[in-house]
């Protein structure tokens, strides 16, 4: 029997997901609020649902996919307007969130789907649009030992790692470690070629060394910050993302959230969201996040810089 799949939120990054999985033969039907997003997905060839609830009423597997975690928990318990997925659902139902959300309401959505009768996971992805398009996303996931193993066939169509991670909750503190690191170093990365520009350094010559030497990292390497050292780039493509500065400020303000929670003491990861919070008030939220040098070179250009 086909497995049923749901999956709620069609947008840049759930809808080429859900085509993956109808390449794979799996049974999808499709919801999102967006009259875009649902025309795009019908031209996909996603089979889209008049709401939520007849989306989930017959799945099997519940994947979500959606902006915030106020979103996740809201379509789980529901409104005043909408009922709740969770009361929707046929009784031991995977519910598998695919959003990027706080560590704990990560653990409240699953909380919440174990309390209902059913089973819950967190499953945030990496690797952007372009990942998910072509079925090559890293998943970071959260939940049971037994709930994986049903998940990992499915993750592995539109993915190509899969970590599990641990228990609830852990897919995602995943996610937030490693777009910290992300965030700094792309920061890092950026600062260190405006300081380049300024010493008559060309582009090109700090890359080779750079990518050879300690300084090499992803942020320089793959998602180079200035055009013609790599070719694939954002900074190619006048910074047209890519994973836009909005998204990097939400992780990394998650982040902070998680840091606070903890108290751990990250002084770097701190100045990273604010640095970030502040390029996505402008024109940065819907520049890749590597256009945060544009950012650095404007603020070292400014009167008194020098």
């Amino acid at each position: 029997m086909t497995t049923s799949i749901a999956f709620l939120g069609l947008g840049h990054m759930g809808g080429p997901m859900a085509v993956n999985l109808i390449a794979a033969g799996y049974s999808v039907t499709g919801f999102d609020l967006l009259p875009a997003a649902v025309s795009s997905a019908r031209a996909a060839g996603i089979t889209v649902a008049q709401s939520a609830a007849d989306a989930v009423a017959s799945a099997d597997i519940v994947i979500t996919m959606l902006p915030a975690g106020r979103h996740v928990i809201a379509a789980y318990t529901g409104t005043d307007e909408q009922p709740g997925l969770l009361s929707i659902a046929r009784p031991g139902t995977l519910f598998i969130d695919s959003s990027t959300i706080a560590v704990d309401d990560a653990r409240a959505a699953h909380d919440l789907a174990v309390a209902a009768g059913h089973r819950g996971m967190d499953a945030p992805v990496s690797g952007g649009v372009v990942g998910a398009e072509a079925g090559t996303l890293a998943f970071m996931v959260g939940g049971s030992d037994e709930d994986f193993a049903t998940a990992l066939p499915i993750l592995e169509v539109m993915g190509k790692r899969i970590v599990h991670c641990g228990e609830s909750g852990l897919g995602q503190a995943a996610k937030v470690c490693n777009n910290m690191i992300l965030g700094i170093s792309m920061i890092a990365v950026s600062e260190a070629f405006v300081l380049g520009e300024k010493l008559g350094l060309s582009h090109q010559a700090l890359f080779d060394v750079a990518s050879n030497a300690s300084g090499q990292c992803w942020a320089l390497t793959t998602n180079c910050p200035v055009p013609g050292p790599v070719e694939t780039s954002p900074a190619n493509r006048d910074y047209a993302p890519g994973f836009a500065g909005a998204l990097m400020a939400k992780d990394l303000g998650l982040a902070e959230q998680a840091l606070a929670s903890t108290g751990v003491q990250a002084e770097l990861g701190s100045l990273a969201s604010a640095i970030y919070r502040r390029f996505a008030e402008g024109s940065g939220a819907t520049s890749d996040f590597s256009g945060i040098i544009t950012d650095i070179r404007e603020r070292s250009s400014a009167p008194g810089a020098s």
